[in-house]
């Protein structure tokens, strides 16, 4: 299928935690987003989305053109939630946001954010 166009200054962020940060679980993740709003999941409207958030698992191509699964890798938030709390087990883990189009498809480009490590003690 055809992707929701996205603006080329639209980017997605992980305010809290830091990148490289040591945490304590549950840990509370913060969501940003410039340059597009959120609506939830099933509401087409320009500059709008909602996250996913990718834990230990890369963005691959083949995700950008599918709506992105719904699992323990990739948590999906299509109330429109800007934050969340994961029980994550000791180690370290891999954090990105992907915003999804009203189908969970990523934007045209895709809208994300830096992919981030943190660890849990």
């Amino acid at each position: 299928g055809e992707r929701t166009p996205a603006p080329a200054d639209a980017e997605a962020s992980i305010l809290s935690p830091e990148d490289g940060a040591t945490v304590s679980s549950p840990v509370t993740v913060h969501f940003g987003l410039k340059g597009m709003g959120v609506a939830p999941a099933g509401v087409k409207q320009d500059k709008t989305g909602h996250h996913h958030l990718l834990i230990n698992t890369e963005l691959t191509s083949e995700k950008l053109n599918t709506p992105l699964p719904s699992d323990n890798r990739h948590r999906h938030f299509g109330g429109g939630q800007t934050q969340t709390t994961l029980d994550l087990p000791p180690g370290e883990h891999t954090l990105q946001l992907v915003l999804g189009d009203w189908r969970h498809v990523p934007h045209d480009p895709p809208v994300t954010s830096e992919r981030i490590t943190i660890t849990v003690k």
